[in-house]
């Protein structure tokens, strides 16, 4: 699940960018108002968290845009502004829900879960193809009755996977959905990922169902 976090404090984007990817979430974590709106009109996201207040441009003129432009992706508000006033206004520029700065971490967690239902994504708390079964609130997979906890990194890359089973997935689009934005991986970083979540995978017998393209990237191809 893809998030992009707008919040203009570092010492709050931090902590919530990083619980949040602890989870298995991928956060593009932003401090610029500027930078958001164009990565909202640029990429597709699942979920985004906006700061009401930010510079250059409001959360509030940012949501007012996103839902403008078609897009309908759960949007979270950020603000300090908690009066009735205020959150039919957030609600009127298509907002789906409001936390209260600053945001406790576990309730956070509680309103991204509750809001990723509403995504176009959203086929349960478990993505299943074939006889595998990848449950998304424990970043654990299973297969004939073996689970096996995974890593963040290797949660999101087999999550792709699981969402696209059959279709052949590049390396730059591997790339652009794992790493965030401003993050620059390694020229061999997306090979070494698929090897360690192939390893992975040897666990409960499903290292073959990633298979290498050649020119072109991977396939989950379940047998």
């Amino acid at each position: 699940m893809k998030i992009l976090l707008v919040e203009d404090d570092r010492e709050q984007l931090e902590p919530m960018q990083a619980v949040l990817s602890e989870f298995g979430y991928l956060v593009d974590g932003i401090e610029d108002g500027k930078i958001a709106q164009w990565l909202l009109s640029q990429k597709e996201y699942d979920l985004v968290i906006l700061d009401w207040l930010l510079p250059k441009i409001s959360g509030l003129e940012l949501c007012r845009q996103y839902r403008d432009a078609g897009k309908t992706a759960p949007v979270l508000m950020l603000t300090a502004k908690d009066t009735i006033a205020d959150k039919v206004m957030g609600l009127d520029a298509g907002a789906d829900d409001y936390l209260v700065k600053p945001a406790n971490v576990i309730e956070l967690l509680a309103r991204v879960r509750a809001l990723s239902r509403r995504s176009p994504l959203w086929q349960g708390d478990t993505l299943e193809v074939a006889d595998l079964k990848l449950h998304l609130t424990t970043l654990s997979i299973e297969r004939d009755t073996i689970t096996v906890t995974l890593s963040a990194r290797e949660f999101q890359l087999i999550e792709y996977f699981l969402r696209h089973p059959h279709q052949v997935l590049t390396r730059n689009q591997i790339e652009e959905y794992l790493w965030e934005w401003g993050e620059e991986p390694e020229s061999n970083a997306v090979t070494a990922a698929v090897r360690r979540l192939r390893q992975r995978l040897k666990s409960i017998e499903a290292a073959d169902w990633i298979e290498t393209v050649y020119g072109m990237g991977y396939r989950l191809a379940p047998p």
